[in-house]
């Protein structure tokens, strides 16, 4: 009678688990079922492994969903090349700044709920960011030598400009301004702080543009993710567990690898310019900005939600009209030009992601309305609305470089498939 008992909870047990994983997959179709051609989007695998073979990357997982369904779903190469160990399609990948949306996200669900407002000052919730000065680079006339000064801020940051990266905040990893040295010098890169401190270091630091003049990628996110703390009052890890992650099901995404999931994180090969960093606990410093790990189907379950207008499966994260204001631009007359102008021509940018404004213009095949975004790993993503479509990138190849020349390979190669 005993055996009987603990045989009926295993079983039931062993069937609300299987029932809960295959709740958590999004349906599947054939390409050609949903308007795209399977031999075109094979041209993705045949080209990848050519790469691969060449040492271009170890590795890449690639998923593409239509109209709701996977249709393409495959796993390249090794996800450790010292091991030699072959990737797998539920590989865990560092996303880098593929973490900005989930954190643009985050804010948009506190403004919802009437918790914080984009036009409120930064400086409401952290009021050492009042009043900063901005950093002014000019050419002596007479020495003909470059001098330096800082002038008062016109205005304060407010949570739109963190959004849509018109702070005046900027990174050190790009340029040779003075503002970017002193940023250096800050070290605002130590893993040993927590994001409070690295704030606080921001705070006592000039800004590189007078705030909502021009568009500068930059650490915006890194603080908007600390307003999320403050509104919040949750870590930004527990915020995102509860109000992201797990209604969305994305188990394997967090800011640190599951201890059962390390053996199974994917690698950069020798040519990459920086060391992964996996952990198996928080760091110590939650950026909102970078840090987050994730898989390329769990990743899919959040851009799924977000083309479906902020559902996915029963599960509303934000109203149709929220992602709709999200996913156009908000620039407007702010320039869209320059070396350090990321999203290029015909382009702008929303609250976390550059979006198309042109049916041409870019260099890329797209829709009016779609939007995207890459994380410095090599990790990459788009949404086509007017297609019903999503697309998800994972490598690990540790390169600029190379993250910039396969979000563009990957558009092409997705866009070109599309046959109905």
């Amino acid at each position: 009678m005993k055996r009987r008992f603990y045989l009926v909870i295993f079983v039931t047990l062993f069937f609300l688990l299987i029932n809960s994983i295959a709740w958590a997959k999004l349906p599947t179709a054939k390409p050609e079922d949903v308007g795209l051609s399977s031999e075109r989007l094979n041209r993705i695998g045949a080209t990848l492994k050519a790469h691969i073979e060449k040492g271009v990357i170890p590795g890449a997982v690639v998923l593409v969903a239509r109209r709701g369904k996977i249709t393409y779903f495959e796993s390249f190469g090794m996800r450790d090349p010292t091991t030699k160990a072959p990737m797998q399609k539920d590989t865990v990948f560092q996303i880098y700044s593929m973490s900005k949306p989930i954190t643009s996200v985050g804010a948009m669900i506190l403004q919802e709920e009437g918790r914080l407002f984009l036009r409120n000052p930064v400086s409401k919730y952290i009021p050492e960011l009042r009043g900063l000065e901005v950093g002014v680079e000019s050419i002596d006339s007479t020495t003909k030598e470059m001098t330096f000064s800082t002038v008062p801020s016109q205005r304060d940051i407010t949570i739109h400009d963190l959004l849509r990266h018109t702070s005046g905040l900027t990174y050190s990893y790009f340029g040779k301004s003075k503002v970017i040295m002193m940023y250096k010098e800050a070290g605002l890169n130590s893993p040993d702080q927590t994001l409070q401190e690295m704030v606080m270091k921001l705070s006592k630091l000039p800004l590189a543009f007078q705030p909502g003049t021009a568009w500068e990628y930059s650490r915006s996110t890194d603080v908007l993710g600390r307003v999320i703390e403050i509104v919040s009052g949750k870590s930004l890890n527990k915020f995102y567990e509860k109000r992201i992650f797990q209604p969305l099901k994305m188990n394997d995404t967090g800011f640190c690898v599951k201890a059962e999931k390390i053996d199974n994180v994917a690698k950069p090969g020798p040519q990459a310019k920086w060391p992964s960093n996996y952990r198996t606990s928080p760091p110590k410093c939650l950026l909102g900005g970078a840090g987050l790990v994730s898989t390329a189907h769990d990743y899919a379950r959040f851009l799924q939600m977000l083309l479906n207008g902020g559902e996915l499966e029963g599960v509303r994260l934000l109203g149709r009209n929220t992602v709709e204001y999200m996913t156009s631009d908000h620039l407007g007359s702010i320039p869209k030009e320059g070396p350090r102008y990321f999203p290029g021509p015909g382009s702008g940018f929303g609250l976390g992601f550059t979006v198309r404004e042109v049916a041409g213009v870019a260099n890329l095949p797209g829709s009016v309305g779609d939007y995207s975004w890459m994380g410095a790993g090599g990790t990459n993503f788009f949404v086509n609305p007017r297609e019903e479509l999503v697309a998800v990138f994972m490598t690990e190849a540790n390169d600029f470089g190379i993250m910039a020349y396969y979000a563009r390979l990957f558009r092409i190669l997705v866009m070109q498939a599309i046959i109905d």
